[in-house]
């Protein structure tokens, strides 16, 4: 029998399979019941009221999805009156996802929600930052680290941090996001990107941008949750282009300690529970007894590595 417990910082997790954010809602516990997940992440919630961008927002494109949704929103006391009970027909612990365009906003959102049913907050600091001109919080270390020091101040409840995949940098942000008080790293949000319908020549997207996923961008981000493992003592859990059990297993080999499902669940509303299946039959099949045992178990030491010369 393969022990598919993991732990996330305080919090242990039945099993290692979550979804992404915006890509699950209350509305499937008449599919599949929670309680088979390692732990379920809510649609992300701000504090203003959000209409969401203009149509089209979603897009297919190559071995993708682009999508430019906007984060619509009905505010935090119609989440706390009408979405939380719906998730208490479970005991998987429940992750409110959370996004405000400033660090102020980001600790006033995060005070009000140490509610009961209410396991951990996860920070999508990928938006814009007002502060910044626009540039989003997990662009840079420097306003990574001013809005999880705030976040950290404003809430006692486990706080997992969203990373974006467009920065130069992503360790010395994973870094940043550490020091000051992350429990947990989600690495990544969606790549920015775009696509053009050549018949009419117009974007596909309504907001002309918008972030990709799926199974295109699984080698870049799986290169970032490797990169940031090397540097963070915290949990990773990662995200981007996870189809079947095999990514799930090279995310954890790289260094994940979880990951996240998003764009399959589209395809396949049971994704989530074919990666669990998968897993526990992988490690049955490999003779591993945990499958915690698989995080960080790549095999990359003694590689050779080319050394560059200069051509005379």
């Amino acid at each position: 029998m393969v022990d598919l417990a993991v732990k996330i910082g305080a919090l242990t997790l039945k099993n290692p399979v979550m979804p992404a954010s915006g890509t699950f809602s209350e509305a499937l516990a008449r599919l599949f019941s929670f309680d088979h997940l390692g732990a379920v992440v809510t649609k992300t919630i701000t504090a203003q009221l959000r209409g969401g961008n203009p149509t089209p927002r979603v897009a297919e494109a190559g071995q993708g999805l682009l999508n430019s949704i906007g984060i619509p929103s009905k505010g935090i006391p119609y989440f706390n009156d009408e979405i939380l009970p719906a998730y208490a027909v479970t005991s998987t612990p429940l992750i409110v996802s959370v996004s405000a365009p400033s660090a102020e906003l980001f600790a006033e959102i995060v005070s009000q929600l140490e509610l009961p049913g209410i396991a951990g907050i996860e920070a999508n600091i990928s938006c814009p930052n007002i502060e910044e001109d626009g540039k989003a919080f997990a662009m840079r270390p420097k306003s990574t680290a001013a809005v999880v020091a705030k976040l950290r101040a404003a809430t006692k409840l486990p706080l997992w941090v969203k990373l974006t995949p467009n920065t130069g940098d992503v360790g010395a942000v994973a870094r940043a996001a550490e020091e000051n008080g992350a429990d947990a790293l989600v690495v990544a949000n969606t790549i920015l990107a775009m696509s053009i319908d050549t018949e009419t020549f117009m974007p596909r997207l309504g907001s002309i941008m918008g972030g990709y996923s799926g199974p295109a961008i699984k080698p870049i981000v799986l290169r970032m949750v490797y990169q940031c493992a090397k540097l963070v003592g915290i949990p990773i859990i990662g995200c981007g282009g996870i189809a079947g059990a095999e990514d799930a297993v090279e995310y954890m080999l790289a260094g994940a300690s979880a990951v996240q499902v998003g764009t399959a669940t589209f395809v396949q509303p049971e994704a989530m529970l074919d990666v669990i299946r998968g897993l526990a039959a992988f490690c049955a099949r490999k003779g591993i007894h945990r499958v915690a045992a698989l995080t960080g178990a790549v095999k990359d030491r003694g590689m050779e590595v080319d050394k560059l010369e200069a051509v005379p």
